[in-house]
C-alpha cells in the first residue's frame, strides 16, 4: 500500500506542475485552478510555494518576498483571485510588472493583502502608493477571499469580496506581468482566472 500512496502522491505533484493555462468559458482563462497552473509562472525569489488541499501555498522562504511571476504580460484585463491569507500574511496581487524579475510597488502595481501593515492606509484593498483604502481597512486573514482588479487603460478598480475598495486613474504602468506574493505568514491561492478587456 505504501507504493501505491507513493504513485498517487507523485501523480498528483506532476498534476499539480504541468497543469497550463485552461480556457473557462466566457472569455476567462485559467492561470490556477486547485493544484494546477504552477507552469503558467516562473518563481521569482525564495518561497515553498507547493500545492496542498486544493491551493497554490507558501509559508516560508528567503529573507526577501518570493513571487510567482506569469510568464505571458498583460495590458487591458479583469483578473479574479481567490485567496486564504492567515493573519500575519504580507502579499499582494502585483499587475503590469514592468520588470519580472524585480518585483515592487515602485515597478508594479500591487493591490495589497497585509492586513497588519503598519500604514493602514496602505493596507488590504489599497494599491500601494496608488490609492489608499477607506478604513478601518478590510481584514481577510483566516478566510477565503475573493480579489476582482480591473486594470482597462488608465483606471483601475479592486473589488474585495464584491466591496469596491479602489477607483482610480493612473497612467504609470501600461502592460507587464501578474505577479503573487510570498512575504511573510502563510498564502494561498486557490483559483487565478483571468479575461482580456
Amino acid at each position: 500500500m505504501k507504493a501505491m500512496g507513493g504513485t498517487f502522491a507523485v501523480a498528483a505533484l506532476a498534476a499539480a506542475v504541468t497543469g497550463c493555462a485552461m480556457q473557462s468559458g466566457s472569455g476567462w482563462t485559467t492561470l490556477i485552478d486547485g493544484t494546477r497552473g504552477l507552469d503558467n509562472f516562473n518563481r521569482v525569489g525564495e518561497a515553498n510555494w507547493t500545492a496542498r488541499d486544493g491551493a497554490i501555498e507558501a509559508s516560508a522562504g528567503g529573507k526577501d518576498n518570493a513571487y510567482l511571476v506569469t510568464k505571458n504580460s498583460y495590458s487591458n484585463f479583469t483578473v479574479r483571485v481567490e485567496f486564504w491569507a492567515s493573519d500575519d500574511a504580507n502579499s499582494g496581487v502585483f499587475i503590469r510588472c514592468q520588470d519580472r524579475n524585480s518585483i515592487g510597488d515602485e515597478t508594479c502595481y500591487e493591490a495589497n493583502i497585509f492586513d497588519q501593515r503598519p500604514d493602514q492606509t496602505h493596507a488590504t484593498g489599497a494599491i500601494v502608493k496608488v490609492a489608499a483604502v477607506a478604513q478601518p481597512a478590510p481584514k481577510v486573514g483566516g478566510k477565503w477571499s475573493v480579489y476582482e482588479i480591473t486594470a482597462n487603460g488608465p483606471q483601475l478598480t479592486l473589488l474585495l469580496n464584491g466591496m469596491k475598495t479602489v477607483d482610480v486613474r493612473d497612467t504609470k504602468f501600461a502592460s507587464g506581468p501578474i505577479a503573487l506574493q510570498w512575504g511573510r505568514g502563510t498564502i494561498k491561492f486557490r483559483k487565478v482566472e483571468i479575461k482580456p478587456l
